[in-house]
C-alpha cells in the first residue's frame, strides 16, 4: 500500500538449473479474462525499472516511481529455463511459474496543520496541532517528530483524528522540522516549521598563535534554520566599530564555510596588525546572531625569552656567590690569627705560675 507519487519495491528470488529467465508482467482484468502486458526497463515514461542478475539464481528487482492511481493492480513475476520459452509457435515444455503482488494506491489523506510556520520573533511559546480527514485505513495511533526524531511521550495508540504538541519556548534548542505521524495503512504525515534567530557561538574564544604563522578561527551555529549568509570582522580597540574581512584580501584571510559552521584563516600574522578582537556573523532569515573571539600572536621571540631568563638567573646568582666568597675570606684570615695567639699567651701564663711555685718551695 502506497501513497500517490511514492515508490514501490519488488522482489523475486528464483532457482533452478539452468538458471531460468525471469519476466515481470502487469495483469488487468479478471482470474478468466485477465490480460497481462509485459513489462521493461524504462517503460511507464521511465518510471519502471528492473534489475536483474544471474549468479547461481536468478534474482530481479522491480521499481516503480512516482506512483498514480493507474499503477494500482497485481504484478507477476515469471520465470522459466525452457530453451523454447519465448518461441510463440513452440509449447513450451516447462510452464512458466508465477508469484504475484498486490500493489495499492491511495490519494493522500487531507492534514490540516495549524499553524503551517511558527515565525515570529515575539513568540515564546507554540501550539501545533494536526488534523486528519479522510484515512485510507483505521488509526492504529499517531506520534510526533522534530528533525525526524521521535518526541518523548508523544506516542500514543489511540485513534484520534485531532492531535496536538505543545511548545513551551520557542528558541534555536526547539525550533526545527516538526511533523505529525498517523499510523494508517500506509502511514501519513504533515510537517509544520518551527523558525528562530541562528544561535552562534565561538568554538574557542581565544585563540593563540606565533608571529609569521597562521591562525584559524572557528565558529559554529545550531537551530533552524541554519545561516545562509556568514560574515568576519575585525574589530577596533573600542570593540564597537568594525572593519569587513572579505575572503581572499590579498591573500591575508580565506573563509570555509558551511550551513553549520564558518572558518577564518588569517595568514602571515602580523604582530602590530592582526591580534585584536574579531566578530563571527550569522544570517537566517529570521535575523542575525554573532559572537566573538580574541586572537593573541606572539612574538618569534616569545620562545627565547624563558631560555634568557634562566641564563640571567644563573649569572645572578654565580655573582652573588662570587661576592660572598670574596668578602668572606679576610675575616676567615683574622679568626685564625686570633686562635692562633691564644695557646701563647696561655702558656706564658702556666710558666709564670710554675715559677712562682717553685720559689716559693726553695725558700
Amino acid at each position: 500500500m502506497k501513497l500517490i507519487e511514492d515508490s514501490a519495491k519488488l522482489d523475486c528470488e528464483v532457482m533452478g538449473n539452468p538458471i531460468p529467465e525471469v519476466q515481470w508482467w502487469f495483469i488487468e482484468g479478471e482470474e478468466r479474462n485477465e490480460t497481462g502486458t509485459q513489462l521493461f526497463d524504462g517503460a511507464r515514461e521511465d518510471r519502471v525499472h528492473i534489475n536483474a542478475t544471474y549468479i547461481n539464481h536468478a534474482t530481479s528487482t522491480l521499481i516503480l516511481n512516482n506512483l498514480t492511481l493507474n499503477d494500482t493492480g497485481v504484478y507477476e513475476c515469471r520465470a522459466s529455463n525452457d530453451p523454447n520459452r519465448n518461441d510463440l509457435r513452440t509449447p513450451p515444455k516447462v510452464k512458466w511459474i508465477r508469484s504475484q503482488a498486490n500493489v495499492i494506491v491511495f490519494e493522500h489523506a487531507a492534514i490540516t496543520t495549524k499553524p503551517e510556520v511558527v515565525n515570529d520573533q515575539n513568540q515564546t511559546s507554540a501550539t501545533l496541532s494536526c488534523n486528519l480527514t479522510n484515512p485510507s485505513s483505521l488509526i492504529k495511533g499517531h506520534y510526533w517528530t522534530n528533525n525526524g526524531k521521535i518526541i518523548d511521550k508523544s506516542e500514543s495508540n489511540s485513534d484520534e483524528l485531532y492531535i496536538k504538541h505543545e511548545i513551551k519556548k520557542v528558541d534555536y534548542h526547539s525550533a526545527g522540522l516538526y511533523a505529525c505521524v498517523f499510523l494508517t495503512e500506509p502511514q501519513v504525515n504533515a510537517t509544520i516549521e518551527v523558525k528562530a534567530l541562528p544561535h552562534v557561538v565561538a568554538y574557542k574564544h581565544s585563540e593563540n598563535a606565533n608571529e609569521k604563522d597562521k591562525a584559524v578561527l572557528t565558529c559554529v551555529s545550531h537551530g533552524y534554520p541554519l545561516p545562509t549568509d556568514w560574515r568576519w570582522y575585525k574589530l577596533k580597540d573600542d570593540e564597537i566599530d568594525k572593519m569587513p574581512i572579505v575572503n581572499g584580501t590579498d591573500d591575508k584571510y580565506e573563509m570555509k564555510n558551511t550551513p553549520n559552521k564558518t572558518m577564518l584563516y588569517v595568514k602571515d600574522l602580523d604582530i602590530n596588525e592582526d591580534m585584536g578582537m574579531y566578530q563571527c556573523q550569522g544570517t537566517n532569515e529570521m535575523g542575525s546572531a554573532s559572537d566573538k573571539i580574541q586572537l593573541r600572536v606572539r612574538s618569534q621571540l616569545a620562545a627565547l625569552w624563558p631560555f634568557l631568563g634562566i641564563v640571567a638567573e644563573v649569572i645572578i646568582l654565580i655573582t652573588i656567590i662570587f661576592i660572598y666568597e670574596k668578602r668572606r675570606k679576610p675575616d676567615e684570615i683574622n679568626d685564625d690569627d686570633d686562635s692562633g695567639s691564644a695557646p701563647l699567651k696561655s702558656n706564658a701564663a702556666t710558666n709564670h705560675k710554675d715559677k712562682n711555685v717553685r720559689q716559693r718551695n726553695s725558700n
